[in-house]
């Protein structure tokens, strides 16, 4: 794990933030569209919130965090979460806290997208890996889909707390 948590941003008292629903940072991550619109530095190291939407069928690794947590509001669509093991199926309006430490992953049901807010606590590994497996978005679209470099997201994760632990069970 790399410490991208200082003591500056720590200690930094937060300003109020505003992002719009157009603004923020927006990358193709995984064949979905994250857009940034709340960082680590922002909130003065408290947590980070990405605005998630994912194609229909898309699915992460079974991954485990070592150093954050993360929570999922589901906005549009429908979600399988599994965590350790035990399975949830949220629709919108639906939420999930998943601790750190714990394994999880999530898969989007049926053929229509699904959008999500995640939020993850400091949030620093998470955007941190995101922003260096992605590519930004040229638009504020699903990108076209193309072969993930699991090699790659690998090597991330572990160099940001994460361990992939292999596909999502069923």
């Amino acid at each position: 794990m790399i410490d991208v948590l200082d003591e500056v941003t720590l200690s930094a008292k937060p300003e109020p933030w505003v992002v719009s629903a157009d603004e923020g940072p927006a990358y193709w991550f995984l064949n979905t569209l994250c857009t940034v619109k709340a960082t680590t530095e922002s909130t003065g190291g408290s947590f980070s919130v990405v605005h998630h939407v994912a194609p229909g069928g898309f699915a992460t690794p079974y991954h485990l965090h070592h150093n954050e947590d993360e929570a999922f509001y589901v906005l549009d669509g429908e979600c399988t979460f599994i965590c350790d093991g035990k399975k949830h199926v949220l629709g919108r309006g639906g939420y999930i806290f998943l601790p750190r430490g714990i394994p999880h992953g999530v898969r989007v049901d049926g053929s229509a997208p699904a959008t999500t807010l995640i939020l993850a606590s400091p949030g620093t590994e998470f955007v941190g890996m995101m922003e260096q497996m992605s590519e930004p978005a040229t638009e504020r679209v699903l990108p076209f889909p193309k072969e993930v470099d699991l090699e790659r997201l690998t090597m991330l994760c572990k160099r940001y707390g994460i361990d992939i632990l292999g596909p999502l069970p069923d």
